[in-house]
């Protein structure tokens, strides 16, 4: 009998299959009878995401430092943007909610959706990726 520094090759080890979920659907705290899925870090997500992220990420690190009103403004507004990026990155399906009679995107959501909705979502979709709390406030 061979014997394998791996379970994978034990032929005499039962087989069992585990299917992976690559998102997770959680009920919202901001809106009553909504869900949202997002989807799972993988591999490939995380590089696109910080490829996406990088420049903006940059760019506020440089006005968040800064000490003029413009340099705070801007930097609001770039961390906003870091936020819709998230959104419409890891955000794969909303149920329970319409907007002005349409099927909810995550452009309608950022567009005209309800902002607390949206920051909830952000929220869970930083903390799928693993970011520390100070990471996700940026």
């Amino acid at each position: 009998m061979m014997k394998y520094l791996s379970l994978l090759h034990d032929k005499s080890s039962p087989l069992c299959e585990k299917n992976y979920e690559s998102t997770v659907t959680l009920p919202s705290c901001s809106s009553v009878g909504v869900t949202y899925k997002i989807v799972r870090l993988s591999f490939r997500r995380r590089m696109e995401l910080a490829r996406r992220v990088l420049e903006l990420a940059r760019k506020y690190e440089y006005h968040e430092a800064g000490q003029g009103m413009e340099d705070s403004i801007e930097a609001h507004i770039l961390s906003c943007e870091i936020d819709g990026l998230y959104l419409q990155w890891g955000l794969a399906e909303i149920a329970g909610l319409s907007v002005d009679g349409m099927a909810i995107t995550p452009e309608l959501l950022v567009e005209r959706g309800p902002e607390p909705l949206a920051r909830e979502i952000v929220d869970a979709i930083k903390r799928e990726c693993g970011l520390t709390e100070d990471e996700r406030k940026n």
